[in-house]
């Protein structure tokens, strides 16, 4: 059974408390790893600077503390690198197994390749394969 390494459960820890539930239970069975979850100024800044992020901070949910955000990727420990970027179909695959996983607990989440939820993913213009964000999380408190 896959595990979150040390720095992932660190980056997970300054997640919304349904979001370290929703991802302890996907790592059960999906290996992946936490990019990244509460942002800083600098952090959040950097990311909109180079077009990764559309919001400056504070106006991201990465900026709340904690996040009601987070970034997870696809962790592939057969390969190198371990995150395959150019792999956009198992991009989608984890996403929608987290999708499955988070609709089981009772979590809504929106990810960054379906913003509007229509599950259309032709209509986006901006794509963040690994980003997954609470929809309510004042009513999701764990």
């Amino acid at each position: 059974m896959p595990t979150f390494s040390k720095r992932s459960q660190e980056r997970l820890l300054s997640c919304h408390g349904t979001l370290i539930k929703l991802f302890n239970e996907v790592v059960k069975y999906y290996d992946c790893t936490i990019i990244s979850g509460n942002r800083n100024e600098e952090e959040q800044n950097d990311l909109y600077d180079r077009g990764l992020s559309r919001l400056r901070y504070p106006n991201s949910k990465h900026n709340e503390y904690p996040s009601a955000a987070v970034d997870v990727a696809p962790y592939l420990k057969w390969r190198d690198p371990h995150i395959d970027w150019d792999d956009r179909e198992g991009f989608y695959h984890f996403i929608g197994y987290v999708k499955g996983v988070a609709d089981q607990l009772g979590i809504k989440i929106r990810s960054g390749a379906d913003w509007d939820m229509d599950l259309d993913f032709h209509d986006q213009e901006f794509f963040d394969l690994v980003h997954f964000e609470l929809v309510n999380p004042g009513l999701d408190r764990v």
